[in-house]
């Protein structure tokens, strides 16, 4: 029977969990250990991860290997949230975490935390025909998820964690210290609440051990609600906060005492009640369901459909389609050109695959980067390429990895002018595959976007027909379209040189 391992390198803790499954439904759980690692210490002040910090990591990690092993795990994914990415030193850790324990750790973006949230509270809870408000709160960040019966909506990561609170507002002796940090918290949420309106949600879940905490100190009357059929603790607003002056007033020590909290939840469930109420405030919720899952339950459930082979790729591609249009518009880009150029690239990618032989994956960033090679337009059309690749390197979009998304930035930075050049440090500082995925999607761009010229749909389908020693495009649409042909050969050495192949336009 398959075994699978979730390792979450977070800024308060890590934790591990290991099972075995024998189908999705059939997951027995074999191993489960939470470590009191708190990275984010030194992290959202001093910006690097302690030495002290970084050694204990480490034990753990080595820790958590023997524990894979032991158990003979086929496939796992280590990941790490928002102190190791945020942190100068955080390569440090993934490089220690790879010679010294031999795990692979991959430090992940706030959206790709939301995703995983996302995959385990819809594996667990469905969702079907509900609309749920997201909050999943770590020691470094808040991920807020719009989820509309199970599909993502929009998500946001927010600098308002607890270790992260904990550490720039309740560390030091400071006058008005509650003030300032119910300021900050609802500064942060102030623009996600203009974009996530209040009623527009049915339900609102929470994820992190402080939700699950609060729900037992702070439950509403009936205790539980039902979600999708299923009852949840839950924790109730008006109780949290009453409660908050109580635990604000005690000492750490006091509260572990009286609350029976460990030590390193004892401190910072003082920063996760602010959150609570500023949470509640934006968003007008009266309560919160705690599943008591997370981060780790979505690796697994993402390993384990792959490994199964029921993962859906096309739910995922859509979503990270959908959030590349949002993206877009944002920047008031042309959704028209955009959307032609990202189904005309595509096209192209199909019929060029006994070529190229790239994957799902690499279909998906062609069409991210058709869809969006403009947006720097935004900016100014004079350097609109150079532009477009600062923009898409720079956001977030749900499902993709900060490589799969410099890939896609550089894709689009070479969809017109100068070709991918290791003298671009940007280009340069990818894997040589990533280099060579960059050099393929921008050729088969390069021509998708010749195609549409004159931003007027004159093209609308293209054909690709691979002879000895050329490709002929077939196009349909308009006849009037010497433009878009004459591009095509200006824009085609690329492509020339890519697959060694002339290009030409088949005449009817």
């Amino acid at each position: 029977m398959p075994r699978f391992a979730a390792i979450d390198v977070g800024s308060n803790a890590m934790r591990l969990r290991v099972v075995e499954a024998d189908s999705m439904a059939q997951i027995r759980e074999l191993h489960a250990e939470r470590a009191s690692v708190r990275l984010g210490r030194d992290v959202f002040i001093q910006g690097r991860l302690a030495s002290a910090a970084l050694s204990s990591a480490c034990e753990t990690l080595r820790h958590f290997r023997e524990i894979l092993d032991l158990h003979k795990v086929e496939r796992y994914r280590a990941v790490a949230t928002s102190a190791v990415r945020e942190a100068e030193n955080g390569s440090l850790l993934v490089e220690r975490a790879r010679r010294e324990a031999g795990i692979e750790l991959e430090v992940i973006e706030g959206v790709e935390e939301a995703r995983l949230v996302r995959l385990a509270i819809v594996g667990r809870l469905g969702l079907r025909d509900q609309r749920a408000l997201l909050l999943d709160l770590g020691g470094g960040s808040l991920e807020i998820s719009l989820i509309d019966r199970g599909n993502l909506r929009t998500s946001r990561s927010l600098p308002i964690g607890t270790v992260r609170l904990l550490e720039m507002f309740h560390s030091r002796a400071m006058d008005g210290e509650a003030e300032i940090a119910r300021e900050y918290v609802e500064r942060q949420l102030r623009e996600v609440a203009s974009e996530i309106a209040r009623g527009s949600f049915d339900v609102c879940l929470g994820t992190g051990g402080n939700f699950d905490t609060l729900a037992q100190l702070c439950p509403p009357p009936d205790v539980a609600q039902a979600v999708d059929g299923a009852r949840m603790p839950s924790l109730d607003v008006a109780a949290v906060r009453a409660l908050l002056p109580v635990l604000s007033a005690m000492s750490p020590d006091d509260r572990r005492t009286t609350y029976g909290l460990r030590p390193d939840r004892a401190d910072v469930i003082v920063p996760a009640s602010e959150i609570v109420v500023g949470v509640a405030d934006a968003f007008g919720v009266e309560r919160i369901v705690a599943p008591g899952i997370g981060l780790k339950e979505g690796v697994l459930e993402e390993l384990i459909e792959k490994h199964f082979d029921v993962w859906d790729y096309g739910g995922e591609a859509s979503a990270s389609l959908e959030a590349a249009l949002r993206l877009g518009r944002r920047y008031h880009f042309d959704e028209a050109h955009g959307n032609l150029v990202a189904r005309l690239s595509a096209d192209l990618f199909d019929q060029l695959l006994p070529l190229h032989r790239l994957g799902e994956r690499d279909r998906l960033l062609m069409r991210t980067a058709g869809l969006l090679h403009d947006v720097g337009d935004f900016v100014r059309y004079e350097g609109h390429h150079r532009h477009s690749q600062y923009i898409l390197q720079n956001s977030d979009i749900v499902g993709l990895t900060p490589t799969e998304r410099s890939i896609v930035a550089n894709v689009a930075r070479y969809h017109r002018k100068a070709h991918p050049d290791t003298a671009h440090p940007s280009f340069r500082d990818l894997e040589r595959d990533d280099r060579s995925r960059v050099r393929i999607l921008s050729a088969i761009l390069r021509i998708a976007d010749a195609l549409d010229r004159e931003h007027a749909a004159k093209v609308n389908g293209v054909r690709a027909v691979l002879e000895k020693g050329r490709m002929k495009l077939h196009l349909s649409g308009a006849r009037e379209r010497q433009l878009e042909e004459w591009t095509v050969g200006r824009k085609s050495q690329l492509f020339e040189e890519v697959f060694d192949l002339a290009v030409e336009i088949a005449r009817t």
